[in-house]
């Protein structure tokens, strides 16, 4: 199969290594400098998955370099708030049969690239294995909560094509199932991601400790309220019936394992990084004000990560020219 990975982060990293490894023809775009490395080292994949080592079939910097632009499969691995930008540039590639699949965390994702490329186009996946990008070409997977999930929300790809790639995904060690309640999943992770992430970062601290705190769980309890209220606006499958029954399931199941975590939007402020909080929290205000719903707690958590944002980013770039004035001297 002809694969395109479009954004090699830790996740893009992963997928291609090991889809390549499988005798699959990949070929990834990234960024400079993460192209200059793959290109003179190939990949390192290593973790609770194993070492494995790839080169793939070509790395770019864009789509305009591609030499050819026939893929079965383009994986976009972008960051949210990059996803409209990366499916535009891409809509010239997809033929009649080709599939994009979006692995990113929130809402809004599918939903962008289905209104571009088309909902017979376009997969949706849950992932929720975790890697660590060590350096450009090495990586670390470091957890696997679950195996990935896809599917077409809108039942726009046939179950048996959409089994087809899951075996695909499982035969390159990628663990993977089709499901049709693929949207039911997504919301899932995104219940669980608006609850903890923003928080923790805002806090600086690890899941334990807003389990901890009863504080903290009241803030907590109302993101998920004011979630389970647009899910009922929007007519969202959730797996859940009632708040009290998820909020018991993520106290006990959900929290516990993953409470030395700390929040991967915290590792990206204090890189001076943008955040995918428009994806999570603030992808509810939106919904809300589109409805009519009030989603206060959610709103205040989304603005105190948007200031902590630009704080940490001036902060960072003032560290930048101070170091390269005395470098100067």
């Amino acid at each position: 199969m002809q694969i395109l990975v479009f954004g090699l982060g830790a996740l893009g990293h992963v997928f291609a290594t090991l889809l390549q490894k499988a005798g699959h023809q990949v070929v990834g775009i990234g960024r400079p400098s993460v192209t200059k490395a793959i290109k003179e080292k190939g990949i390192q994949v290593k973790g609770i998955w194993g070492e494995h080592k790839a080169n793939l079939k070509g790395v770019y910097t864009s789509v305009s370099e591609l030499p050819s632009q026939n893929f079965d499969l383009m994986m976009l691995t972008v960051k949210s708030y990059d996803i409209k930008t990366a499916v535009e540039s891409l809509k010239p590639l997809v033929a009649p049969n080709t599939l994009v699949m979006c692995v990113q965390n929130g809402y809004g994702n599918y939903e962008i690239a289905s209104e571009v490329l088309g909902d017979n186009h376009v997969v949706l996946a849950r992932v929720i294995f975790g890697a660590e990008l060590l350096a450009p070409g090495k990586v670390k997977v470091t957890v696997c909560a679950d195996d990935v999930i896809i599917g077409s929300p809108k039942q726009a790809i046939s179950s048996h094509r959409l089994e087809n790639l899951a075996t695909l995904f499982n035969q390159a060690r990628i663990p993977t199932r089709f499901s049709p309640d693929i949207l039911s999943y997504v919301w899932d992770k995104i219940l669980y991601n608006c609850a903890l992430n923003p928080l923790g970062a805002i806090l600086e601290v690890n899941y334990g400790v807003l389990g901890e705190k009863n504080e903290l769980r009241t803030i907590m309890n109302e993101i998920i309220k004011e979630i389970f209220i647009i899910a009922k606006a929007y007519d969202i499958p959730l797996f859940w019936s009632s708040v009290e029954s998820y909020l018991e399931h993520f106290y006990t199941k959900l929290l516990p394992p993953t409470a030395a975590h700390y929040p991967s939007m915290l590792q990206d402020i204090q890189k001076g990084k943008r955040t995918e909080i428009d994806a999570l929290n603030g992808a509810i205000v939106r919904l809300g004000k589109n409805a009519g719903i009030k989603t206060p707690i959610n709103s205040i958590i989304t603005y105190l990560i948007k200031g902590k944002e630009q704080i940490c980013s001036q902060r960072k770039k003032r560290e930048f020219y101070r170091g390269n004035k005395l470098s100067k001297k």
